[in-house]
């Protein structure tokens, strides 16, 4: 099959399989995307709160759990890592593999990844006691008391996120399956990849480029965030719930802009391999996170009226 009208990327392999997982990944990413506009919210981060209060009303319509049906529960730090290290294991792993990866493009595409997890991993927290927006004021004082939050630079550069509250098991086994089958399908498709004729367009040092912009903006934003959070959790303000109305970087344009940063990083995963399920990949997720990224804008104007009407959702002065 040719694929002149898309320069950009390898010839598909002859792999069932790929092709399939192309398909797959790019729909139910795309379909996530829309649930999260519906109110269907993955239960993790802020929404875990609006899941569980939901799943306590009898509503069973959000997904991962909620109420007293969510089954097991894990710390959110505990699940965030079980997300996020499998992942980072099968990427660093597949430079043991002989014949895995091939190539300078490969080697790239590899190591990227595993810098994508690594850097996730390394953000979660050694402390997990900040504020949840279900606790009291009088409980988050009393544990910011007991746990005073590490002012360490450790702490403060590299366990950025302060997750608080719970996950549930199923929800952060399947963020863990999702990210572990991409990761070891599109290292994979890059190998069947490797003796087919090479792009007309080469992408590979602009692909590059974009990811690093996007694990360095990415990063950038999570901390502004977990500073909010820490902040919130020792302030001790009267009514403070743990939230706040982000600001700096480009939170003073769009409600998720870490989520725009983590959108290129993908797209430069895409750029680098130029391969078809990479980009399937890219734009699932550019979907899915296009979702929460809208209904994190709606929870926010849900909770404050102060929020500026002019802060997009993702995309500044468009979406």
């Amino acid at each position: 099959m040719s694929t002149s009208w898309l320069p950009f990327l390898y010839p598909p392999p002859a792999s069932a399989y790929v092709a399939a997982m192309s398909a797959v990944s790019l729909v139910s990413m795309a379909n996530a995307g829309l649930a999260e506009l519906r109110g269907n919210h993955m239960a993790y981060s802020k929404f875990w709160h609006v899941v569980a209060a939901a799943g306590a009303g009898g509503n069973t319509k959000n997904r991962g759990g909620a109420g007293g049906s969510a089954g097991t529960l894990l710390r959110s730090r505990d699940g965030m890592l079980l997300a996020y290290a499998p992942a980072l294991l099968a990427a660093a792993a597949s430079f043991a593999v002989p014949g895995a990866v091939e190539g300078a493009r490969a080697q790239l595409l590899s190591a990227a990844l595993a810098a994508h997890f690594l850097k996730r991993v390394l953000e979660v927290p050694t402390l997990d006691f900040i504020s949840s927006p279900s606790s009291s004021a009088d409980e988050d004082r009393s544990r910011a008391a007991e746990h005073p939050p590490s002012r360490s630079l450790l702490s403060q550069v590299l366990f950025v996120h302060r997750y608080s509250g719970s996950m549930p098991l199923d929800t952060a086994a399947a963020i863990s399956s999702s990210y572990l089958l991409s990761t070891a399908t599109m290292i994979y498709a890059q190998h069947l990849s490797h003796d087919l004729p090479d792009p007309a367009v080469d992408l590979l040092h602009p692909g590059v480029l974009v990811f690093a912009v996007g694990l360095a903006g990415n990063f950038y934003h999570h901390y502004l965030l977990s500073r909010l959070r820490a902040d919130a959790g020792s302030g001790g303000g009267g009514g403070d719930k743990g939230y706040k109305i982000p600001r700096g970087g480009l939170f003073g344009l769009v409600t998720c802009p870490h989520y725009l940063f983590e959108i290129l990083a993908f797209f430069g995963f895409a750029m680098i391999a130029q391969t078809m399920y990479a980009l399937a990949v890219a734009t699932g997720t550019a979907a899915y996170l296009a979702g929460r990224s809208c209904a994190t804008r709606r929870w926010y104007r849900s909770k404050f009226q102060e929020f500026p009407a002019r802060i997009k959702a993702l995309l500044p002065y468009v979406l």
